[in-house]
């Protein structure tokens, strides 16, 4: 073989070391920092990340973090679970922090269970942090709402109550349990069925951590990721006398109905009045028509005489005598036309 061969080689090994000692100087801090807190991640880890297109940093700070607070001893926690969170979508340095919190606070809770909550979408340092210390939630809302809890007493009393409710987190049911708005809406609707079941306001108003107690004996907790330790009612008003004004409003409705059907009647009862007075009409009209022919009638006779001249006189006086009599009953209203054409 020849010198250039020789050449060829000595610059490949060249650039290899090169390369070699360029990617190590870009993790040797990393490297020195994982041996020095026992963590037991190699160079080769390192540069393995690196082609998987992991960030070395983030599982080095990770791996010191649980070697350094005891962790790995009792939640043995390997490189490759770490990586694997990380590749997953989820965020490692929480997920450590977490579980660091509920070993010191003793919350029994592992490497598979954290990752799984931190991995459905829920902050796992919160969810610790709250079963550590206790959070209250305003029910309702402050924030959607300023208004109160409105419920009936038995005596048509309306009461305007505000409570708090003290919760810690439910790690087991953290995982597809209800959250903060499904407590707010469970106690509420507990808040006001126990009004509605009680005899008199004031009861409310002298007891109400009755209240309290008996909507927490409901266990409005299940299938949430909280735990209820306390419901105080924080305030409680007298609102309106809603069962006084809902009767008045249906002694009212009541009247209005009655009015329209007496109005129905007297409609009907004027409409059959009308139609009276014009078959009143109509009969004397026909009366008019048949008086009408009473004096063709007589010329009738007159002319087949039937009857004569005394005759046709003696009738003449008969109806001056009948229209003199009606005169005087004080009916002369009812005369006939035939009457008061001949007088």
């Amino acid at each position: 073989m020849g010198t250039n061969f020789w050449i060829f080689v000595f610059a490949v090994a060249v650039v290899f070391l090169l390369a070699v000692f360029t990617i190590c100087a870009r993790f040797i801090g990393l490297y020195v920092q994982s041996w020095m807190a026992r963590a037991g991640i190699t160079m080769g880890s390192l540069i393995g990340m690196w082609v998987r297109k992991v960030n070395p940093a983030v599982i080095v700070r990770a791996k010191i973090m649980a070697v350094q607070s005891g962790l790995n001893e009792s939640y043995p926690i390997t490189t490759r679970a770490l990586e694997a969170h990380y590749l997953a979508g989820g965020n490692v340095s929480n997920v450590i922090r977490a579980l660091v919190a509920a070993h010191r606070a003793g919350i029994d809770m592992d490497w598979q269970v954290a990752q799984a909550i931190d991995l459905a979408g829920r902050d796992i340092v919160d969810a610790v942090r709250t079963s550590v210390y206790p959070k209250v939630i305003d029910c309702p809302d402050p924030k959607k709402t300023a208004g109160t809890l409105d419920a009936l007493a038995a005596d048509g009393i309306q009461l305007k109550a505000r409570a708090r409710v003290t919760v810690r987190t439910n790690i087991q049911q953290l995982i597809g349990g209800a959250t903060e708005e499904t407590i707010i809406a469970r106690v509420g609707q507990g808040i006001v069925q126990a009004i509605g079941s009680t005899h008199s306001y004031k009861a409310v108003l002298e007891n109400p951590d009755r209240i309290s107690q008996t909507v927490l004996n409901q266990g409005l907790e299940a299938q949430t990721a909280f735990e209820i330790v306390s419901i105080d009612i924080a305030d409680i008003d007298v609102g309106e006398n809603t069962g006084a004004r809902l009767q008045a409003d249906q002694a009212e409705a009541d009247m209005r109905v009655a009015q329209a059907r007496a109005e129905q009647r007297r409609a009907a009862a004027a409409a059959r009045e009308q139609e009276m007075v014009a078959k009143t009409t109509e009969n004397r009209a026909a009366v008019v028509l048949s008086e009408a022919e009473v004096p063709f009638a007589i010329a009738k006779a007159f002319r087949e005489q039937k009857i004569g001249l005394m005759d046709y006189y003696e009738l003449k006086n008969v109806q001056a005598d009948t229209s003199m009599r009606t005169a005087i009953a004080g009916v002369g209203d009812e005369v006939s036309p035939m009457s008061s054409k001949r007088n």
